[in-house]
């Protein structure tokens, strides 16, 4: 709707993953950095974690795209299943070919055997398991069993798990303590500082083929910091909405009442003060056609 009014050649804050608008933050820069130095190493475990929104499925798609032709790569993004679900999930990522009635013991072993095959060939294999915060202890468990193939140097398997705070939790039990012990490297997903959403907001735009001068005057990038925490998600739905009603009103920049409107209309976001609800309706009137967007 607004990407005519400021010269756009794409939406530039949509909050489906995507690589081609990755901002290189120092979290997601150090995180991508432990993923790339641990599988070179050969490690079984890696563990990435972070909170709701902070990147942590682009920054998969990033590792993924990174690792080069010696590694083969596979990525389930709902490991909530059972374990003889989720091998042959892995099983079908790899293009094998195992028999539906197998049962666990034949699945790891039929895999077992394909691992053998790509070391032989010099590749090492790569699975990353997004949402591992959902996958079930006898899962978890499964996974480790699998990873206990290796040669004299090195893993057959590596598993990277990426997961919410919760992940944490679910390692501290008890029944998956010989998994926990074997992450050897792990890091922690954090959300971007004031400077940060300055940058990541201008990266995008400029991503979107935007020309002009400051879109986000400083006090609006200030705002959209502090409403949204630096949650590069909830950046994006607060970019894009104080978009609309700056285009609602005919300007060129968008200015923090614009954000305090956005974030009023947001329910993820935790508004301070109560008062954003009454400019936020009044924005609305001031909008005209686009309040039903917003409202939708």
């Amino acid at each position: 709707m607004y990407k005519a009014h400021f010269g756009l050649r794409e939406p530039p804050f949509g909050i489906t993953p995507d690589t081609s608008f990755a901002y290189e933050c120092t979290s997601h820069q150090e995180a991508l950095n432990t993923l790339l130095v641990a599988v070179k190493n050969g490690e079984g475990f890696i563990k990435i974690t972070g909170e709701v929104g902070t990147g942590k499925t682009l920054l998969c798609r990033r590792f993924l795209a990174t690792l080069d032709q010696h590694f083969i790569s596979a990525y389930i993004p709902n490991p909530y299943l059972e374990p003889r679900t989720l091998l042959f999930a892995l099983a079908d990522e790899l293009k094998l070919t195992l028999p539906r009635e197998a049962d666990q013991h034949q699945l790891l072993k039929g895999l077992s055997r394909a691992l053998l095959h790509f070391a032989r060939e010099g590749k090492a294999v790569v699975l990353c398991l997004d949402e591992a915060q959902a996958m079930p202890t006898e899962t978890l468990e499964a996974m480790r069993l699998l990873t206990n193939l290796e040669t004299e140097k090195r893993k057959l398997l590596q598993v990277v798990l990426f997961g919410q705070p919760e992940l944490d939790h679910k390692l501290d039990q008890d029944a998956v303590r010989q998994l926990r012990q074997r992450i050897t490297f792990q890091y922690r997903l954090t959300a971007l500082g004031r400077d940060e959403v300055d940058h990541y907001l201008a990266h995008r735009l400029r991503v979107a083929g935007y020309k002009g001068n400051r879109l986000f005057t400083r006090p609006a990038v200030k705002a959209v910091h502090s409403v949204s925490r630096g949650v590069p998600r909830l950046i994006n739905i607060i970019a894009h909405k104080s978009l609309l009603l700056a285009f609602g009103e005919g300007l060129q920049q968008v200015l923090p009442r614009h954000v305090r409107g956005a974030a009023a209309d947001t329910p993820a976001v935790r508004a301070r003060r109560p008062w954003w609800w009454l400019g936020f309706a009044m924005l609305m009137v001031s909008a005209g056609g686009i309040g039903w967007v917003l409202l939708k």
